[in-house]
């Protein structure tokens, strides 16, 4: 009866685990599913246009799971959202900058739905996760007309925490720079011949950050 009920769990462990890998290809598909293939047409980015929506809620919390859907501590208090959008601006336009050259001129139109960067408490203590989460449409930069669907990206990935956060900011490694590293990396990822930015695995806490 044991050695049938760990087959079962194994089955089950396999089946969620299937649905999980169907979900991320889902959600961060490549652009061939839409109008244009980055590999067929290479991209000029023309512009880079980023909106944080003032619906978007700003935490101010201490917490290890602060909440809202801002959390943002390394700028001084003040416009969460235009600071957060600054961030995305330099990360993207960064990105594009290192693409090869391209023959579709294009504007990349950006939307933040997410941003958490780690609270002091999670900072100096357990670390956690850089929730970043976006979609993007290359639009006509002439007429601004949608040339491809819109696409929601998960750009979440590992936060430094405790000695390794001291460490890496007495480096130079701040969260600000760390971020602003990591978007110019997923947004060439999505646009050059990566064809597509593939999802980190980011374990509980990434879990946790959904909710």
């Amino acid at each position: 009866m044991r050695l049938v009920g760990l087959a079962a769990a194994l089955m089950l462990g396999l089946g969620l685990s299937a649905c999980a890998s169907v979900e991320t290809a889902t959600r961060n598909a490549p652009l061939e599913a839409f109008a244009l293939q980055p590999a067929a047409v290479p991209f000029d980015v023309r512009d880079v246009r980023v909106t944080v929506p003032r619906s978007l809620r700003v935490s101010e919390a201490n917490r290890y799971l602060p909440g809202g859907d801002i959390v943002w501590r390394e700028d001084p208090p003040g416009d969460r959202h235009a600071q957060v959008a600054a961030i995305l601006e330099d990360g993207f336009e960064r990105g594009v900058d290192a693409l090869p050259e391209g023959a579709e001129a294009v504007v990349l139109d950006v939307e933040l739905s997410k941003f958490h960067a780690l609270s002091e408490k999670a900072r100096y203590t357990v670390g956690g996760v850089h929730a970043i989460q976006f979609t993007y449409t290359l639009r006509d930069p002439g007429t601004g007309a949608a040339l491809t669907e819109p696409k929601f990206v998960k750009a979440d990935f590992k936060a430094f925490g405790g000695q390794k956060a001291i460490a890496a900011e007495r480096r130079g490694l701040t969260q600000k720079v760390r971020i602003t590293d990591h978007l110019a990396r997923v947004i060439r990822d999505e646009l050059g011949p990566e064809h597509g930015y593939r999802v980190q695995a980011t374990g509980l806490i990434g879990v946790l950050n959904q909710l």
